[in-house]
């Protein structure tokens, strides 16, 4: 009986759960993209000289928001760009797809963030040291020494980002933003099928961080091969 449900859902319903996989990666894609360049920003900003006095500004603003989000739950983090940034910045009328995903990229810089800081500091401080007495200004330094060896580092743990965002997706679904965790409650509603719709849904998720999970490791198998 499980399994008819199963090849019925699959056959009446498979339109929708693809239609999920498809917002689930776009959410997620369009969230690394963003938290990517943002992130960078805020691992530059991080690592700022600028000070005013013995304070510096961009250090501390970066950290207060890295910490604020982190140690905050994701699901807060949607409710509050959903109902109340809109309440208090009227001007902003967003839809619940362009609200969970604004949330998304805010919690992903956060993280990327520290990925990048994580991957730059990781270099050797000698490298550094030996660019700057060559002669090299501290921004080159930066950018033709140091990041070239940090991303190497910052790349897989970047991917894994991915594979979390994915899941992460699956908060939306109390917003009914069209993922897979949306689709299942539709359809799950409708047809009073708790079980064989969720284990669809578990079955896709599997899947689509299994591959992923499979094609980073593979990278960093390429990444170690061309650093002998």
């Amino acid at each position: 009986m499980f399994w008819d449900n199963v090849v019925f859902l699959l056959q009446n319903y498979g339109n929708l759960f693809l239609v999920g996989t498809g917002y689930t990666l776009l959410i997620s894609a369009i969230t690394v993209f963003f938290g990517t360049i943002f992130g960078a920003l805020l691992a530059i900003m991080r690592r700022s000289n600028l000070h005013i006095g013995p304070v510096y500004p961009l250090r501390i603003l970066v950290t207060i928001y890295v910490e604020v989000i982190r140690g905050t739950p994701m699901l807060l983090q949607l409710y509050f760009f959903y109902f109340l940034l809109p309440s208090l910045v009227t001007v902003l009328e967003m839809d619940a797809f362009t609200s969970v995903t604004v949330a998304c990229i805010v919690n992903s810089t956060a993280y990327v963030a520290e990925i990048i800081r994580a991957g730059i500091d990781a270099v050797d401080k000698g490298q550094t040291e030996a660019a700057r007495s060559l002669g090299l200004s501290g921004h080159q330094t930066m950018l033709r020494v140091v990041l070239p060896q940090a991303v190497k580092n910052i790349l897989p743990a970047l991917c894994n980002e991915f594979v979390s965002v994915i899941k992460e997706t699956s908060l939306a679904s109390t917003f009914f933003v069209g993922e897979l965790m949306s689709q299942y409650r539709t359809i799950s509603g409708a047809l009073y099928m708790p079980i064989e719709p969720l284990v669809i849904v578990g079955v896709i998720y599997f899947l689509l961080t299994f591959i992923l999970s499979k094609c980073i490791s593979a990278f960093e198998r390429r990444l170690k091969a061309s650093e002998r």
